[in-house]
């Protein structure tokens, strides 16, 4: 089971907190930094000083780490032209020196639209199946070669689709709860399926759909990994787990219920629950970024006894 480390800047975070926690996620032996693609905060949070752009910092990070995993849950497909976004991740990768992965989705939070004047189109869920098509198809294009596409949504003619990526095929993310057209999506063009803040149950029967689909789309369902995203609260004993429930204004029964919050040997029981319905990755939501000490606790009691 790898574990990952998930943050959520636009609820307040600078750059440097970021790298901060990114090299942490290094020290410590996490598996990835992944963040993801918000520009205003939600909730209570005030949000200060501001949003900072989900691929700006990986590029940044891409430099001052080198060995962990970077990437986005999810990308949102409305704030970029699939064209432009093939090229950041691309140089991104190669700044890295192979090591992004790209998690695209439809994009949903409307009030961040309409805060920083970006289109919200209605039809967003088709969008992202053209956005995904003209994304993989530049990166797996030929150098020397030209890439076409003429969707309903975005036309590209003679593109010499360059950069490329750093690795031969940059992992792609495909996640959400939808029934039908989710799971057919990402047995189209998914690496790695993921679902967020779901129960055992309902990741069990949502990778069960997938399995599904990718088994009629002619791919071996076991050639796409299986991940949850989950908020993890963890504590030597119910007084440290209290205190860390309150630092991000959650209750601890709810965090109980609905994510990975308890004693390290609470949590690890946990995540072997999610193993067996086939989930081999956990991106661990952290709300506090300023709470290293936590993260200390997870690879010393949690990450420990899963390797």
């Amino acid at each position: 089971m790898d574990l990952r480390i998930f943050t959520e800047p636009q609820q307040g975070a600078t750059y440097d907190t970021l790298l901060t926690v990114a090299k942490a996620t290094e020290d410590l032996g996490f598996d990835a930094f992944f963040r993801s693609d918000h520009y205003l905060r939600m909730g209570g949070a005030d949000g200060l000083p501001g949003p900072t752009d989900a691929w700006i910092t990986l590029a940044g990070l891409a430099r001052e780490t080198r060995r962990i995993r970077l990437g986005t849950l999810m990308t949102a497909g409305t704030f970029r032209l699939p064209g432009v976004l093939a090229i950041q991740v691309a140089q991104v990768d190669q700044m890295s020196g192979g090591r992004v992965e790209l998690g695209l989705g439809a994009g949903w939070f409307e009030e961040e639209h309409k805060a920083y004047g970006i289109p919200f189109p209605k039809e967003k869920f088709a969008r992202l199946e053209e956005q995904l098509a003209i994304v993989t198809g530049l990166w797996a294009t030929e150098v020397g070669e030209t890439f076409d596409f003429r969707g309903t949504y975005y036309e590209l003619t003679d593109s010499p689709a360059l950069p490329k990526p750093a690795q031969a095929r940059i992992p792609v993310l495909i996640g959400g709860h939808g029934a039908t057209r989710t799971p057919r999506l990402a047995a189209r063009y998914a690496d790695e399926f993921n679902i967020p803040f779901a129960s055992i149950e309902d990741s069990e029967r949502q990778f069960g759909r997938v399995r599904a689909a990718a088994e009629q789309a002619g791919r071996g369902p076991d050639d796409i990994v299986y991940s949850n995203a989950l908020v993890v609260c963890v504590g030597r004993d119910e007084q440290e787990i209290a205190r860390r429930a309150a630092a991000i204004g959650r209750e601890v029964d709810e965090l109980r219920a609905n994510g990975l919050a308890g004693t390290p040997a609470e949590v690890v029981d946990k995540i072997g629950r999610y193993a067996e319905t086939g989930s081999r990755r956990i991106y661990l939501q952290i709300l506090d970024l300023a709470d290293l000490d936590h993260l200390e606790l997870i690879s010393a009691q949690v990450q420990s006894q899963l390797s």
